[in-house]
Parts: C-alpha cells; sequence; structure tokens
C-alpha cells in the first residue's frame, strides 16, 4: 500500500458527481456536436457515454463483487471497450444521461453496501492483462477513467467550437495542436 491512500468515502464522493457533470456538460447539445470525434479512431460523446453505460453493467461493480465476495480466486472477464455501442447507441442524448445517473446510483448502492476497510482495500482481483490488481487500485481507476472520459467529451466540444475562434486559437493548446 502507499503511504497515503485514497477513502472509499472521497471514491463515492467523486464517482457520485459525475452524472452532474457530464449532464451539466452536455445537456442541450444539438445531434452534431453528440457525434463529434477528434478524428478517426477516436469516439464521440455519445460513443463515450455509451462506453461509460456499459461499464457500470459489466465492469467496475462485477469486477468489485469478484474481489470482495469471491476472494479474487475467479480472474475478471474481459471487458469489451465498445460493446455498449451496440446496447446504447439507439438511446437519445437525453436517455444516455438520464440511464447513466441512474446506474451509477445503483453502482453507489452496490458499493455502499460492502464494509470496505483498509484490509479490503489491499484485497485483490486478477485482471486479464495485468494479473493482480488490488480493490483500492480498481476504485481509483474507476474514478480517474471517469475523468478521463470528462475531458475528452470536454475537448471534443473545445475542439468544435474552436473552429471559429479565428485569432483567439492562439490561447487554445487543444486548438494549437489541430492547426
Amino acid at each position: 500500500m502507499h503511504p497515503q491512500t485514497v477513502g472509499i468515502a472521497e471514491i463515492a464522493a467523486r464517482l457520485a458527481e459525475t452524472p452532474g457533470v457530464l449532464t451539466a456538460l452536455c445537456h442541450g447539445w444539438n445531434d452534431q456536436l453528440w457525434n463529434v470525434t477528434e478524428g478517426p479512431g477516436t469516439w464521440s460523446a455519445r460513443e463515450v457515454l455509451c462506453h461509460l453505460l456499459h461499464g457500470e453493467d459489466d465492469d467496475w461493480i462485477p469486477r468489485m463483487a469478484l474481489i470482495l465476495e469471491n476472494g479474487g480466486r475467479e480472474p475478471f472477464r474481459p471487458f469489451d471497450r465498445e460493446k455498449g455501442f451496440a446496447a446504447y447507441g439507439h438511446e437519445s442524448p437525453a436517455r444516455l444521461l438520464a440511464l447513466f445517473a441512474d446506474k451509477r446510483t445503483q453502482s453507489l448502492r452496490a458499493l455502499d453496501r460492502w464494509p470496505i476497510d483498509e484490509a479490503a482495500m489491499g484485497a485483490t482481483g486478477i485482471h486479464p492483462e495485468f494479473g493482480a490488481v488490488t480493490l483500492e487500485q480498481l476504485l481509483a481507476t474507476w474514478v480517474t477513467h471517469d475523468y478521463a472520459h470528462i475531458l475528452q467529451i470536454a475537448r471534443v466540444a473545445e475542439k468544435h467550437y474552436g473552429q471559429w475562434v479565428g485569432p483567439w486559437r492562439a490561447y487554445f493548446s487543444a486548438l494549437r495542436a489541430v492547426g
């Protein structure tokens, strides 16, 4: 364990904020903005939200259960990062945001049902690529994953609106990078 660890209350608080942040950022966007990407092989805000929804279904809580209820004896199933596109891609943006908020609430309720202390944070599971990982690492990754995708969605919006900033482009590093 690290000298400083992240606490379960802090993790839960950060995870609880994500649906509101995404709603504040994306609510009311037009279809064009929902579907714009940063280029080939990158995801739109719609695809990111579908991915986040699938993570609520098949990643974080199921992997926690394997660690806390199965003692980490059974390896995590590989996570299909794009499976959410098919499962949720037909939904409207407003519905995606509402579904994510509902599913995150359910995930946080599940998280709250486990007594997670410092010893539990050190419990391990078996990741299909990395091998042994701790519950603390899984939970920190969940929060980091949220922030990474919030930033990704904000970058897409920045680049979209940045098309029209003219000479102010010089003040935005993400816009300078795209020329």
